[in-house]
């Protein structure tokens, strides 16, 4: 035998292409070349593969060697063909005789004296190698998140391993797939937070609609307290959507099975780049706000952020996707995130205060708001001026509800969105929002002229008082329902 036929996967984005790795070996003078549009790490197999195969104790045949990874006009990186590559080249050798591996695929990356090394990316691919019926084949440290799926997995920790397995000498046996536990929020308790009743309140209608969020106020009023909050608030991901996020996760840094049905939260700083926010890279790696789906993307200090950074949220907060289109190829990668961004009204940040002198008044200010643009501020749902708490009220013995008392009505008024339109408020259509604009249609009309409302910001304002009213467990939007989401638009102070 001189050819060999093995499969292994490229992810491409959340998904995972088949790839045929393909060796043959023939006469000539002694070469060995990969072909099938691979980066410099694929070309870079070469000298990985021979260094193992030797260390492992094999022979790397003298002969013109030829490696195939098909299909050809996939892009590929990484070391993660190395361990199909090296097989390839000891069966086609006739080194571990006559072996069937039609039913298998394999991941890894070898080290030089043999060891199986673990990659990123393995979520899509066994959730792909589930979906073919094959079993897959990954270093020891890769184990545990490729069994999330329930595909079958074998895990290795050398070359060697893997060689004995495959000629029943040491046959190995199927990583346990244990089901990771759906263990309680662990951050801070809502009660922690002294007064701001305001706050909580809309904390709470965010929560149980989905919708994004803008605090706006002083220096130490507790904005980036009441967003650190937020996720303790939120009901667990169901089981399609941790596999989700975890399968997006495992393109950059695999998520902890510890909170595996725990909805992320991220907080880039407000020096990130538009690539570390939306994703990119010559093989294109999520951004921050595709690891922030199903989950949380919190922003402080919102006008610090580079203006081109921040208007790259317009189009995901209205689709909850987002495209990136390099020479190569073009991926699509879901963002459907829960927006929560805080700022200061000034750069002192004390704009307003009665108390305190703001040195940056009229034209400073003016132009530190101006950083935010009218089309991003009319995504947000809900805007909140945030005073600063009163000392009384900080240092006082009074707690407010807990984070599962609030989460208890939020769960409810989930159920009540599933129940009846199997989505979240946040994603009624302008059809779904039809009937409940019907009866209050004259009046919405005047204050739309009065606030000088867009019809987007109508739109979501009505989805805020939808919410309100789930919350409130009435089946009907009324006026005071739509009077108090109407008033969580545009609050930020002017100078």
């Amino acid at each position: 035998m001189t050819h060999a036929l093995l499969y292994s996967r490229a992810p491409l984005g959340i998904q995972a292409r088949e790839v045929r790795v393909e060796t043959h070996l023939a006469p000539g003078l002694p070469a060995f070349t990969i072909v099938g549009m691979g980066d410099t790490a694929v070309r870079e197999s070469r000298d990985r593969v021979r260094s193992a195969l030797v260390n492992s104790g094999f022979e790397f045949p003298q002969r013109r060697i030829t490696v195939s990874l098909a299909p050809a006009d996939l892009p590929k990186d990484g070391g993660r063909f190395d361990l199909a590559i090296a097989l390839g080249i000891l069966i086609a050798s006739n080194q571990l005789g006559k072996v069937n591996t039609d039913h298998l695929e394999f991941a890894g990356e070898l080290s030089l004296n043999g060891l199986l090394n673990p990659v990123s990316g393995i979520l899509p691919c066994a959730l792909a190698c589930q979906a073919s019926k094959r079993s897959l084949m990954v270093a020891r440290d890769n184990a545990d998140e490729a069994s999330l799926t329930g595909a079958e997995t074998l895990a290795a920790s050398q070359l060697c391993d893997v060689a004995a397995h495959l000629t029943g000498q040491t046959p190995l046996t199927a990583h346990p797939s244990d089901p990771p536990r759906n263990l309680p929020f662990q951050g801070g308790c809502l009660s922690e937070i002294r007064g701001q009743a305001m706050a909580k309140r809309i904390l709470e209608i965010a929560a149980a609609g989905g919708h994004s969020l803008l605090l706006c106020g002083p220096p130490g009023a507790g904005k980036s307290m009441l967003a650190s909050r937020l996720p303790g608030l939120l009901p667990s991901l169901r089981t399609q959507q941790a596999l989700e996020v975890a399968a997006i996760h495992s393109l950059k840094q695999p998520r902890d099975s510890q909170v595996f049905y725990q909805r992320p939260y991220r907080a880039p700083h407000h020096t990130s780049s538009a690539t570390a926010l939306v994703g990119g890279g010559s093989y294109p790696k999520p951004g921050e706000i595709s690891l922030a789906h199903h989950g949380i993307l919190f922003l402080d200090e919102l006008p610090e952020f580079d203006r081109r950074v921040l208007e790259v949220l317009r189009e995901p907060l209205e689709t909850g996707e987002v495209s990136i289109a390099r020479a190569a190829q073009q991926l699509t990668f879901p963002a459907r995130f829960q927006l929560v961004a805080a700022m200061n009204p000034c750069p002192c940040g004390f704009l307003g205060d009665p108390e305190k002198s703001c040195g940056y008044r009229c034209e400073k200010a003016k132009r530190y708001q101006a950083k935010l643009s009218g089309p991003l501020l009319d995504r947000i749902d809900l805007h909140l001026d945030v005073p600063a708490v009163d000392a009384h009220e900080l240092l006082g013995d009074k707690e407010g509800e807990s984070s599962a008392q609030v989460r208890q009505r939020v769960l409810q008024a989930w159920q009540q969105q599933w129940q009846r339109q199997q989505s979240l408020n946040r994603d009624l259509s302008p059809d779904d929002l039809e009937p409940l604009l019907r009866p209050h249609r004259d009046w919405l009309a005047g204050v739309m002229n009065r606030l000088g409302l867009s019809a987007r910001a109508l739109h979501r304002s009505i989805r805020v008082a939808r919410t309100i009213a789930d919350l409130a467990q009435s089946e009907e939007v009324e006026r005071d329902h739509l009077r108090e989401a109407l008033s969580y638009r545009q609050n930020i102070q002017q100078g």
